[in-house]
């Protein structure tokens, strides 16, 4: 439970920090389609050192983009593996019904590289993004839904709640589950539904709790006078500055690297 980081914010002092969370959002956006468009060792080498580089500018320590992958580091390797066996081609290795090409290991190895650039990619935007920034840049993101009468500020405001709560929930029930442990409760051995029953004493104070919390939230917010978008103004306003049109023209140039590179180096996958 300690290693989920989803919904943390780190707070510090970088570029990434200081950019328009606007322009990060939409960043995020063009990177997870643009992982997904490298079909070439050469691009996808280009888009893991442009993550890398990412990272590095956050000044969050390393430490906690290895928690966020920790958690899925299970499901990264499952799928890696089974990809191995959905290739075409001359088998390199077979046994019986299982059988391994070039082909099934490249699968692998995109499979896996892509799915740690988009845990590292949305590990960066919570982490360099307030919640209170999250939530003013999703609202004006979908500003133009709002001609179909679509509440964006409240949608904005409740994606941003659900992630805030994320990580307040994972250390409640680390909480409780060591409180049933101290009192002798058995929560790692036996059988699976042995481990099923066992997790009822920590999901029923779990659930007490975090609707003990949202009644509290929605208390406190009908005491600040809170009634939803309408007519609320805010007292930072998002703008776009110089350091925001560098981003904006150094991801265009990514992307125009990554597509050259799979146009002019040829497709693997």
């Amino acid at each position: 439970m300690r290693d989920i980081t989803l919904g943390q914010y780190f707070p510090t002092d970088s570029l990434i920090h200081r950019l328009d969370p606007r322009v990060k959002i939409i960043s995020l956006i063009a990177y997870i389609v643009l992982v997904f468009c490298t079909f070439n060792y050469y691009a996808l080498a280009l888009m893991g050192a442009s993550v890398f580089a990412i990272v590095l500018m956050t000044k969050v320590p390393l430490k906690m983009y290895l928690k966020s992958l920790k958690v899925i580091i299970v499901i990264v390797l499952i799928t890696s593996i089974l990809n191995l066996f959905y290739g075409t081609g001359e088998p390199i290795f077979q046994w019986w019904i299982i059988k391994v090409t070039w082909a099934g290991i490249h699968n692998a190895v995109f499979v896996c590289v892509r799915i740690v650039c988009l845990i590292l990619l949305s590990s960066v935007l919570t982490f360099t993004t307030s919640p209170t920034d999250l939530t003013d840049a999703l609202e004006r993101l979908m500003k133009p839904l709002t001609v179909f009468h679509i509440k964006v500020h409240e949608i904005a405001m409740m994606m941003t709640i659900a992630l805030r709560f994320v990580p307040t929930l994972l250390e409640e029930t680390d909480k409780i589950m060591a409180a049933q442990k101290a009192r002798g409760a058995d929560m790692e051995s036996g059988s699976l539904f042995s481990r099923i029953r066992a997790m009822v004493p920590v999901l029923v104070p779990l659930f007490v709790s975090a609707f003990r919390r949202a009644y509290e939230l929605a208390v406190a917010m009908e005491c600040r006078c809170y009634r939803g978008g309408d007519g609320r103004t805010r007292m930072k306003q998002l703008h776009m500055s110089k350091r925001d049109a560098v981003a904006i023209a150094l991801g265009i140039v990514l992307i125009a690297g990554i597509v050259l590179l799979d146009v002019f180096m040829g497709h693997i996958l």
